[in-house]
């Protein structure tokens, strides 16, 4: 069913690293194509702020504001069952320690930061195949829509395993840091305040803007209070405070971005698909391709400058973003021509 992860391991190696891929691919041409992340990479636009903003410690009304905001953007009941934070990676692990040391399930194949920090909190981390396999756990831990491939869980069954794992005195953990651009009537968001679950939203991925450090935990008022108490005063920038309040109120750019990635990544699959890569799935942020020549087809395009997402675990395939525009798409349209022609 489900394999032990033995150990504490190390930060593993995510998209985005160009400092890595210069010592993998010295010679290749600048700049890089960095098509790692799952990052939008049409940022929302962000306006001047006065200097105040960066010479003040942030104000907490803002930070109530904030939190007000993200749950009228998520669908959480109240600004009171949001906790925000530098980013969700932040939140993981305090997370992770709301249930005392025992066993974890990730259902994966998965991000693999979740298992990490399940166990840096004492728990024995167990990889799981199925949602029912998750059953059983202290904690049960899932990224819906899933990365790398999209998967997508329905509400109906993650409420059911939620309640399960409320009366068992569990926690289940839903990473929904893709629904941005995922299935809305299948977000937790709204049914955090019955316990024994916690949303985790991450701002940066959609909004194009991962430089901000900004994410969200959505949980009960009770579990709220403890990852507030956990995590301090001025946990948030102020520059951050404001470009969260600016884009999580601008719906009309939000629905606008849905329909431009939706287009964007249907392209995306057309001229993969073209060049004899087979689209496993994915979300309209990135695209899973998957070929027998995975590999080699990583160092021929990190060769010519452009980076994409492989896998230790899953050889025969590999993770595209969206290009940023023509110029991008066109180099990698290039260097799938030449890949094949050189097959």
């Amino acid at each position: 069913m489900a394999q032990a992860v033995n150990g504490i391991e190390e930060v593993t190696d995510h998209g985005g690293n160009l400092g890595a891929a210069l010592t993998l691919f010295p010679d290749a041409p600048k700049p890089w194509v960095d098509l790692s992340t799952g990052i939008n990479p049409h940022s929302y636009p962000v306006s001047d702020m006065p200097a105040s903003v960066f010479a003040r410690l942030p104000e907490p009304s803002r930070a109530l504001e904030l939190q007000a905001a993200a749950a009228a953007a998520y669908g959480a009941p109240s600004g009171r069952h949001v906790v925000a934070a530098p980013g969700t990676q932040i939140l993981m692990p305090l997370v992770a320690r709301l249930v005392a040391p025992g066993r974890a399930r990730v259902l994966a194949p998965t991000y693999a930061e979740h298992a990490r920090c399940a166990a840096l909190a004492g728990h024995a981390v167990e990889e799981a195949a199925s949602l029912g396999d998750l059953e059983g756990a202290d904690l049960a831990i899932l990224v819906n829509p899933n990365n790398p491939d999209g998967r997508v869980a329905r509400r109906k069954d993650l409420l059911e395993l939620a309640g399960t794992m409320r009366r068992r005195g569990g926690i289940l953990v839903v990473d929904e840091a893709f629904m941005d651009v995922g299935p809305a009537d299948d977000s937790l968001a709204g049914h955090v305040g019955e316990g024994g679950l916690v949303v985790l939203r991450s701002f940066g991925k959609f909004f194009g803007l991962a430089g901000v450090r900004l994410g969200f935990a959505l949980a009960n008022e009770v579990v709220v209070r403890r990852l507030r108490a956990e995590l301090g005063p001025w946990v948030v920038s102020g520059p951050a405070l404001e470009i969260g309040l600016g884009a999580l109120a601008d719906p009309a750019w939000q629905a606008d971005m849905r329909e431009r990635l939706a287009r964007e990544a249907s392209a995306l699959d057309v001229l993969l698909s073209a060049h004899g890569l087979e689209i496993a799935g994915g979300t309209s942020l990135f695209r899973l391709a998957r070929s027998a020549d995975a590999q080699s087809l990583f160092e021929r395009l990190g060769r010519r400058g452009i980076l994409v997402r492989r896998f230790a675990n899953l050889a025969d395939r590999l993770r595209f973003g969206l290009p940023a525009g023509e110029a991008e798409r066109a180099r990698l349209e290039d260097a799938l021509t030449q890949w094949r022609e050189k097959e």
